[in-house]
């Protein structure tokens, strides 16, 4: 049951995101004069379906992906010269017919986080000052010269960042020198802080983090804080009698324990507890001791109405394409590790973590999934679509179609190389199944 159920809400998930994306090939192809011929969930044999007019809807037994076969469109198709063949149609056309899964993916991604911001989206409340409220020992940061209670005001060229973005930075530039100034006294300080590459994560980390509410977001089952009676929404006010002034001071506290019981206090609906809790040996070096919680922001509920919600619905979707981009690049400069890049399985993970939170958070996973599947989508890699466009642009310079061969060429090579990277990020998400375990 525990395998079933990953698997069932990447299938939901998944699912959905083909569906939309397929339907914008097809609406698009439909609009222009296209035939189109087989709408398909999945790859592969049949395995069942019904036939609409021309077009033969099914679903097909590799559920990954899926396909709008048009007339004319595979290479050496003989009805090319049908007037209502993909090839007989101007290129301007093919191009709005390829543009549209893409398009369509990107238009529920806005639509999803509208609806969020309408019905009450969580704003975090600690982005606006980063001031730095603890340092991890031997950390980039305190190499650096930071200390507790140094404000940064200038992070890697931008002037007065939030911690959002201090964070960020941090993370895709790992060890990459970032030029950082503080604020301390009254005094400015200007200095360099190279964030160490997480191992386990594969971003970057400098050791530093702000003020904030240390927020029980989730409590594993049978793990040692739900056997003391932790609940979400519990907040840690002390460690062993000392004030938390970030989740990184009770991180450091279970670290250190090596297993010995650790004295907190909660805070819950008003109310001061005290518990013990004693952690569980991990089997990771990086996190050799854990108490089963997961944190999560503290954060104010925003409801809109449909114009205000549409509007920060796109700025937010803006913000995360350019975070993704962002990331790609960090990728290519190995400023970030290729670990941190998640495939099927870390994908059915999250789909099942975000489901069992409630239907919020998985309605929010899947505006990300589909932005993100848009972009990559759209990377110019044959046999994708931005790789399709590619060719058609470069036919439109040109003014002439490529020959057969060349395409079957570079078609063969997109293959091979999605097939490289579906087989490495398995191979990473296996890899740090296993370091969990």
């Amino acid at each position: 049951m525990s395998f079933l159920q990953p698997v069932f809400w990447v299938v939901v998930l998944l699912g959905v995101m083909i569906l939309i994306h397929e339907l914008g090939h097809f609406w698009a192809a439909l609009a222009v004069g296209v035939k189109v011929e087989t709408f398909s969930i999945g790859f592969g044999p049949r395995l069942f379906g019904f036939r609409r007019g021309e077009t033969d809807f099914r679903v097909s037994a590799i559920f990954f992906g899926g396909y709008v076969r048009m007339l004319g469109q595979e290479l050496g198709d003989t009805n090319v010269s049908d007037p209502r063949s993909f090839q007989a149609k101007p290129r301007w056309q093919r191009a709005i017919v390829i543009l549209a899964g893409p398009l369509m993916n990107v238009l529920l991604a806005i639509g999803i986080i509208t609806g969020l911001y309408m019905y009450a989206f969580p704003q975090e409340t600690d982005t606006t000052d980063p001031v730095v409220a603890t340092l991890a020992p031997n950390s980039p940061a305190v190499q650096a010269g930071l200390q507790p209670g140094d404000r940064i005001v200038a992070i890697n060229g931008k002037q007065d960042p939030n911690w959002e973005y201090v964070l960020t930075q941090e993370a895709l530039n790992a060890n990459h020198p970032i030029p950082v100034t503080i604020e301390r006294n009254g005094k400015r300080i200007s200095t360099t802080v190279t964030p160490r590459m997480d191992e386990k994560q594969g971003v970057g980390d400098a050791g530093w983090s702000g003020t904030q509410e240390a927020q029980v977001g989730i409590v594993t089952k049978g793990s040692p804080a739900d056997a003391a009676g932790l609940k979400p929404g519990d907040v840690f006010t002390k460690v062993n009698g000392q004030p938390v002034t970030s989740m990184v001071g009770v991180q450091q506290a279970v670290f250190h324990s090596a297993g010995k019981p650790v004295q907190f206090e909660l805070l819950r609906n008003g109310q001061t507890r005290q518990v013990t809790i004693t952690a569980r040996a991990s089997g990771d070096p990086k996190a050799p001791w854990l108490i089963g919680i997961r944190f999560r922001p503290p954060v104010q509920f925003v409801k809109l109405g449909f114009f205000p919600a549409f509007e920060q619905s796109v700025k937010f979707n803006r913000q995360n394409a350019l975070m993704l981009f962002q990331v790609l690049g960090s990728l290519i400069e190995h400023r970030v590790s290729t670990k941190s890049v998640s495939g099927p399985i870390g994908i059915a993970q999250m789909s099942s973590e975000a489901a069992q939170a409630g239907p919020w958070n998985y309605m929010f996973l899947m505006a990300i999934v589909s932005l993100q599947l848009a972009i990559i989508n759209l990377l110019p890699i044959p046999v994708l679509d931005g790789g399709t466009l590619l060719m058609l642009i470069i036919e439109m310079i040109m003014q002439r179609e490529m020959s057969l061969q060349l395409r079957e060429n570079i078609l063969k090579l997109g293959f091979v190389f999605l097939m490289m990277v579906m087989v490495f990020v398995i191979y990473n998400d296996i890899s740090r199944l296993l370091t969990k375990g």
